[in-house]
């Protein structure tokens, strides 16, 4: 179960506007099949985020049961730590962003209970993991136990414990505050207070609030002016000011703007033939920008984003927490 690396260029062109979703599935499926190449094991620090990639993009794309479920419950529980957070792959030591991961893997492929029937202590012992990362004094998350704090850390807490139905087991109150410590004159947000917009950062702060259930704090307009002029004349999205476009920006950009209702802001058109180009229309996948060597990150993030702008055939994705709108809908029925 690996889904992290694989070859293949981006060879799509402004004529080329059809996404080649069997080509995706293709590539997404076969991504486990190369253990002789270089590039799977300098990349085993990802092997679980590159599961929970591509396992998303297949649902996305419409084919939910192209990965075999009791291989990918088998790998995701081999990752789990005594703490009861999860590694990028056996052996590694547990961190946030992989545990996040293994939730969301868990939650899509409605497996969460094998947590109780494999005697891994249930979500309560990966919801403990998770708030013994907050830190109690200004409400921020570490990412491990070494110390670093990221606004991406305090999101996808607050993503994986709402949707195990764990997040009275935090400070959410504090973690709200130092979400709006991290917003800058431009209404935009960086990783710590005081850092530079970033659009990535953005997304983490914004899905956090919207998790939260506090979006009243955002001021949308000035925000959404600022992720707007993230649209180059290409029509890709950059990440901040003077850089190049890259299709998983169709994403982090996209997202927050609908998540504050302010999407039809940008041309979604232009968008989407920027993403489109972006991808291997011979062996599939999607690359950071036209021209490029395609990856299971950017596939992902590129599918995601154009979900959000409805590309026919894909479906809906939730932009709070980039799952499939059905899968979020089923786990919060209960």
């Amino acid at each position: 179960m690996a889904l992290v690396s694989g070859p293949g260029r981006a060879g799509g062109t402004s004529s080329d506007q059809e996404l080649h979703i069997l080509k995706h599935v293709t590539y997404i499926k076969n991504l486990d099949t190369r253990k002789e190449e270089l590039e799977y094991w300098l990349t085993e620090h990802l092997r679980l985020n590159g599961v929970y990639w591509g396992l998303t993009a297949l649902h996305l794309l419409g084919h939910p049961d192209a990965l075999p479920r009791e291989e990918t419950i088998d790998f995701v529980l081999s990752c789990q730590k005594e703490n009861g957070g999860f590694g990028a792959a056996p052996g590694h030591d547990a961190h946030m962003l992989y545990t996040v991961s293994a939730v969301q893997i868990l939650v899509t492929i409605d497996a969460v209970d094998e947590l109780e029937k494999r005697g891994r202590g249930g979500k309560q012992r990966v919801g403990s993991f998770i708030a013994s990362m907050q830190n109690n004094e200004d409400g921020s998350f570490m990412g491990d136990q070494w110390g670093e704090t990221d606004t991406r850390f305090l999101y996808g807490a607050l993503n994986a414990l709402s949707l195990l139905g764990l997040l009275d087991m935090v400070d959410l109150p504090k973690a709200v505050s130092y979400v709006q410590s991290c917003e800058n004159f431009d209404g935009a947000y960086g990783v710590t207070p005081g850092a530079e917009s970033h659009s990535g950062q953005v997304f983490t702060c914004v899905g956090a609030l919207a998790i939260a259930g506090r979006l009243d704090l955002v001021n949308r307009d000035r925000l959404g002016a600022w992720l707007s002029e993230r649209q180059i004349d290409k029509g890709g999205f950059n990440g901040r000011p003077e850089k190049l476009p890259d299709a998983c920006y169709a994403w982090w950009v996209g997202s927050s703007l609908a998540m504050i209702d302010r999407l039809h802001w940008i041309d979604g058109k232009k968008l989407a033939s920027f993403v489109l180009q972006c991808q291997d229309p011979e062996a599939g996948g999607f690359a950071d920008r036209p021209g490029n060597m395609v990856d299971v990150y950017h596939t992902h993030f590129g599918i995601a984003g154009l979900s959000l702008l409805g590309v026919e055939g894909l479906q809906e994705v939730d932009p709070i927490y980039c799952m499939p709108k059905a899968v979020i809908a089923r786990c919060f029925a209960r």
